[in-house]
């Protein structure tokens, strides 16, 4: 019966659903990567990493501001993934031939 569930996976696994998943794991990393180095601003979690001292300083440079954009874009190419990846696994799966 395992061999059964099996088969069915791979079957419904097509070319795009499996492209777009790794997409989603390469993205969701670069995301998270993206969020750690962001500079803290006060409060939360990234005062327990020593974030919460250079908030004094004040002022957001170019870098940080072309760091919240990339971050932006990221995602929501992530979100666009997501929603991409639902709509394939509610279409009709093709008939064999």
């Amino acid at each position: 019966m395992g061999y059964h569930r099996r088969v069915l996976f791979v079957t419904t696994m097509t070319w795009p659903i499996l492209t777009l998943s790794i997409v989603l794991v390469v993205l969701s990393l670069i995301l998270l990567s993206f969020i750690l180095l962001h500079k803290g601003r006060g409060g939360g979690m990234s005062d327990l990493f020593g974030g919460g001292m250079s908030t004094a300083m004040g002022g957001t440079s170019s870098a940080e501001r072309t760091l919240d954009r990339i971050t932006i874009v990221v995602g929501v190419l992530w979100v666009a993934c997501i929603i991409g990846l639902l709509i394939l696994w509610h279409m009709p799966a093709p008939a064999a031939s």
